[in-house]
Order: C-alpha cells, then structure tokens, then sequence
C-alpha cells in the first residue's frame, strides 16, 4: 500500500525524514567528542589496548607500547604519533624502551568503534627497524589469545 502526500512537507516531517535516513546509515569513524581516540579498554587477537585521557597503552603479544597523552584523531579517523616501545617485555621486561611511530584509523560506529593500528619501532639494541602488527583492536572486547599478560590500568577520565 502506497500511501500518498498532497501538499509541500512540513519542517517537521522533513525533519523526521532527515533523522530516519541518518539513524540507519552507519558511519565510518567513530567520533569521540573530543576528536581523540575513545578512552576505555580495546582487545582484539592477541591484542589490548587501553585508552586514558593522560595515555594510551598498547600490547601486540608479548610486547608493549606507550603514548603520553590523547591521541588524536583526523576527520577521517586516522591518527599518528610517537611513542615508545619494549620489545623485550615478557617474562621479564629488559629494556630500553625504543622510539616508535604508531600509526592507525578508527573505523565503525560511535557505539562500537574498531581500531587498526601498525606500530614500526626503531629498534635501537639490534639497530633495526621492527614492525609490529597491523592489529585490529575493538572498544569494550578483551583480547583474546594473548600469549602474555595484559597490563591492567584503570581508565583515568579528568573531571
């Protein structure tokens, strides 16, 4: 059944129009209001990574990394920064940490945003570039698969 509108649309049904078509239309980034990475724990295989507003912590197996502060995000999602990386984490961490470049693009909704995130690291021991991941992390999942224990920090939100 067709059901059929004389007349011009009210703004209020072309509001409800514009509302209906945008609620079932899924965006490609998931938007933090602040353009920033989304604060909370992320897991994927053999992959977590924990969000704060003073850093973000990733592990990749049985190494980790860290980035001070918020990580920003482009409009399309995307984001690069420096940090530092342990290579040699796990069962003992031997040092140092490493200068690394982490480089990735959230993707999916405000509700369930993933992210993928390759990390090259600037191995200043065996004087070498390494090249971790890229792994796919999502917001909310523990990792799965982790041959190694995962830090657990708790996420710190100002205010």
């Amino acid at each position: 059944m067709m059901i059929r509108h004389r007349g011009p649309l009210t703004p209020a049904v072309a509001m409800l129009c514009v509302l209906a078509v945008a609620a079932c239309s899924s965006s490609n980034v998931a938007f933090a209001p602040n353009g920033s990475l989304p604060l909370g724990n992320w897991g994927g295989d053999s992959a977590a990574m924990i969000v704060s507003d003073t850093a973000m912590h990733l592990h990749i197996a049985c190494t980790y990394g860290d980035v001070s502060g918020r990580v920003p995000l482009t409009g399309d999602g995307g984001f690069d920064v420096q940090g530092s990386y342990l290579l040699r984490a796990f069962p003992i961490a031997v040092g140092p940490t490493m200068p690394a470049r982490f480089v990735g693009r959230v993707t999916g909704t405000a509700a369930n945003p993933t992210a993928t995130i390759t990390v090259t690291v600037t191995d200043t021991v065996a004087h070498t570039t390494v090249t971790r991941g890229p792994v796919v992390v999502t917001w909310g999942r523990a990792a799965k698969d982790m041959p190694c224990p995962v830090c657990r920090r708790p996420v710190v939100t100002k205010g």
